[in-house]
């Protein structure tokens, strides 16, 4: 059997892998699991997208599973024990915008009826198809990314730059940045 062409930076280990080959570029319309992916994208400031993956079910449990509705009552208790959380990130401004973002998206949904209209409306509702023939090509922000990430901290949102909105894109599939040998490219 032969072995199936991925993009280049997912090569070499199990759960990139995997993640690379189910979710990563997948159209999201899920408001509770773009809010998953917008959480996972801000603790990934600064950091590899990878060290979020692995610590992600840690998340999951320190987060009420991503419920926003829950995360966006958060008080001043809960943020300062989710500090001495050693499975996560422990970055008292992320968790603070973690709250925050909560509350924001919340907001979002009121006046669109739902964060996948909103977000997918930056994208005329259909994803972006770029043909990268190395994933190295992709930039790290794009005119729309840009105009998100602003339109996202009018808002109120926190630790939503331009760069992470824009690899927030990618992994909901808003755009997709598969390299065009990648055997997911055509199936995403």
């Amino acid at each position: 059997m032969t072995e199936k062409h991925r993009c280049g930076w997912c090569l070499g280990d199990a759960l990139y892998e995997t993640y690379h080959d189910e979710e990563w570029g997948v159209p999201v319309y899920d408001d509770d699991k773009l809010f998953e992916f917008l959480i996972l994208e801000t603790f990934q400031a600064g950091l590899s997208w990878i060290t979020i993956l692995r610590k992600r079910e840690n998340f999951r449990k320190a987060l009420d599973n991503f419920n926003y509705k829950k995360i966006a009552k958060y008080n001043q208790a809960k943020m300062d024990n989710l500090l001495l959380d050693t499975g996560i990130i422990r970055n008292k401004l992320k968790i603070n915008a973690t709250v925050t973002n909560a509350q924001a998206f919340m907001k979002i949904q009121e006046e669109f009826g739902s964060f996948s209209n909103y977000i997918w409306g930056f994208v005329d509702g259909k994803p972006i198809k770029n043909a990268l023939t190395n994933y190295k090509q992709a930039q790290p922000t794009t005119t729309i990314s840009d105009a998100l990430s602003k339109d996202l901290k009018k808002r109120g949102f926190k630790f939503v730059g331009s760069t992470v909105v824009y690899a927030h894109m990618q992994a909901t599939g808003m755009v997709n940045d598969h390299e065009v040998g990648c055997f997911r490219y055509g199936e995403v």
